[in-house]
């Protein structure tokens, strides 16, 4: 079926409209194995592949303007695989005044996550600041004004139903399956390498799998980016987000990466039932690779991209220049004063108009003369200085895995605020017990000359005047403690939280300017319910409202009388119902407490159970809160 596109020049070396050759005639892009022998390390998993051998072939499937930016729906050549061509679509966005004042701009390549869509607003925020971007959607979904796919349109690709009025030409992975969520053909074959039908060599290989051929594939986008007039291809970076930052990972080997940014991702992928897998795909041999100035954004609660392999994955990089920034509390979603790390380092490393101050300086004392370890924090100064936190945990685990996902997510950080002396910041971390590990950074909150603008890891677009740079994570372990003879000199508590001073620090929310406060205190011995306590707190309301109170899966619901005078919420077990309609049995077991104006239960995917709202939208100013306990009753 012959499909009808914008006739217009893309800036490219070669002309936008090529006759292209059949995949018949086109030779492979990746050579056949030799004897039945599959790569066994990274070299040869690359062996033979050039990204630039090959012609693009580019279309432009949709193009508009927006703000001053030029923004494209794109199609280019990923390669020809058992006699098939691939192609991949994308969106690309830079300055239209660029084009005019025939600049040379740094060029972006951005990598979407799991479930997620090559998205225009990274392309036109990012334009703004003066670069061109190529957000690719190597899983086939994009969103773009008038442009979107869904997993319900790339389906409609799949069962060839191209007259469909809601098709759209989508990524085309030909004889091979680089899908994901869902993907075109049964199971997951990103951490398999088995052979399938769908799959490149028919032996057990590390080119079967999708995570080969999406970095495949992002190594085709460089080449898309640096053949752009417009481009200057000495400055390309990449960056994306959980799945896309494992991509980031893999892309960022490619010796035309100036500068890489992976969240959420890249770290932890060292775990796999096939040794040939962990030797070839494993996050650790593509760390070992890299070379450029990278930035990991890694939030502390991370399931994905866990902070315990950080400290781990700073040793196998090749590269020198690097920083980390650690949200506390955070899984998976952060915040804009973390977010914008990745666009500040692309100022630094592709146009020179940013440099980060130098990574903290930490030193961690156990031995004390009052039991108690010290951390000190020495930060780089060059910058002003808003904020110094340190937070530590003692739910880590030195051989954490992926199974230890629950624990991953709702460990909690204690703060403590450093005191000042001679340039140097100093936290006491007082200690529960001594049968735990010691995890324990800094965070250190620089301000910025202007604010910042960009799109987040889900597009969400955000403004921020600071920055967060971390230091690297300091563990030790049980044995260190005791060896150390340090103390266990803080007592559980009953009072689980004043709301005074900086207790924000321990308590975290997705989206700040909303009032809703969620903490993992509970998952820590130190506020362990006793069996026939209360759950008790003050709230004060200046109107009548209501209020959910969220246990884990569990919640209940809080009518607000409103006025100048505290009330008083006391609850038991029973008044917390989950989505199935069950009652808390009792308060063993809590990872997470949530207080928030309205909440939705959601059932699980695939179930027909429909959500529950608890609540209300909330009116009149956020409320105050004091003496969160529990209550025990005479």
């Amino acid at each position: 079926m012959t499909h009808t596109i914008h006739k217009r020049t893309l800036f490219v070396c070669l002309l936008l409209v090529v006759t292209v050759s059949t995949s018949a005639q086109a030779a492979e892009t990746l050579p056949a194995l030799q004897d039945e022998h599959a790569p066994q390390n990274f070299a040869e998993m690359w062996a033979g592949f050039d990204p630039r051998s090959e012609p693009l072939e580019t279309e432009v499937l949709k193009e508009w303007e927006e703000d001053g930016v030029v923004l494209q729906v794109v199609r280019f050549r990923i390669g020809v695989f058992k006699g098939k061509t691939a192609r991949l679509v994308a969106v690309f966005g830079y300055p239209k005044q660029a084009v005019a004042n025939k600049q040379k701009l740094p060029g972006l390549l951005q990598i979407h996550g799991g479930g997620q869509y090559a998205d225009y607003r990274a392309c036109l925020l990012n334009a703004k600041r003066g670069y061109a971007t190529l957000s690719i959607a190597w899983a086939g979904r994009i969103n773009a004004p008038d442009y979107q796919v869904t997993p319900a349109e790339v389906k409609l690709f799949w069962d060839g139903k191209t007259d469909d009025p809601r098709y759209k030409i989508t990524t085309d992975w030909g004889a091979l399956d680089g899908y994901h969520a869902p993907g075109k053909n049964p199971g997951n074959q990103f951490p398999s390498i088995e052979p399938e039908a769908w799959t490149l060599d028919n032996i057990e290989s590390p080119r079967n799998s999708g995570w080969f051929l999406c970095a495949l594939a992002a190594r085709r986008a460089l080449t898309f980016l640096e053949q752009q007039p417009l481009v200057d291809p000495d400055r390309l970076g990449v960056y994306g987000h959980s799945m896309g930052g494992k991509l980031t990972v893999l892309t960022a080997p490619d010796s035309r990466v100036k500068a890489a940014a992976p969240s959420c991702g890249g770290i932890s992928d060292r775990y796999n039932r096939s040794p040939l897998f962990c030797q070839t795909l494993g996050d650790n041999v593509s760390l070992k690779q890299i070379s450029c100035p990278i930035i990991f954004l890694s939030p502390a609660n991370d399931f994905h991209g866990r902070i315990g392999n950080l400290p781990t994955a700073i040793e196998e990089i090749q590269s020198s220049d690097w920083r980390v920034t650690c949200s506390p509390h955070h899984n998976h979603q952060d915040t804009p004063d973390f977010e914008v790390a990745t666009i500040l380092w692309m100022d630094q490393h592709l146009k020179g108009s940013f440099t980060f101050p130098q990574t903290p300086k930490t030193e961690l004392t156990l031995t004390t003369t009052d039991g108690v370890p010290r951390f000190k924090v020495i930060p780089d100064e060059s910058r002003t200085i808003l904020s110094i936190d340190v937070y530590f945990s003692r739910q880590g685990k030195t051989d954490e895995g992926p199974e230890d996902r629950l624990n991953t997510k709702h460990r909690f950080w204690h703060h403590v605020k450093p005191a000042n002396a001679e340039d140097a910041w100093t936290a006491k971390l007082p200690l529960g017990n001594v049968d735990q590990p010691l995890w324990v950074y800094a965070n250190i909150r620089y301000a910025l000359n202007e604010p910042v603008s960009g799109a987040g890891y889900y597009y969400r677009p955000y403004t921020t005047k600071s920055f967060n740079l971390s230091s690297l994570l300091q563990v030790v372990s049980p044995a260190e403690l005791q060896a150390a003879d340090v103390q266990a000199t803080r007592e559980p508590s009953l009072l689980i939280e004043d709301f005074k001073d900086d207790w924000r620090q321990e308590w975290f929310s997705y989206q700040p300017d909303k009032w809703t406060i969620t903490t993992h205190k509970l998952n820590d011995g130190l506020w362990k319910a006793l069996p026939q306590a209360q759950l008790a707190l003050e709230v004060r309301a200046a109107e009548a409202n209501q209020m959910v109170v969220v246990l884990d899966d569990y919640a209940a619901e809080i009518e607000l009388t409103g006025g100048p005078d505290w009330q008083t919420i006391t609850l038991k077990p029973t008044d917390f119902q989950n989505l199935a309609g069950e009652f808390l049995s009792d308060w063993q077991g809590i990872q997470q407490l949530k207080l928030t104006p309205a909440e939705a239960q959601r059932p699980a995917r695939g179930s027909k159970t429909k959500q529950r709202i608890l609540g209300k939208n909330w009116r009149g100013p956020q409320p105050t809160f004091q003496n969160l306990r529990w209550q025990v009753n005479p």
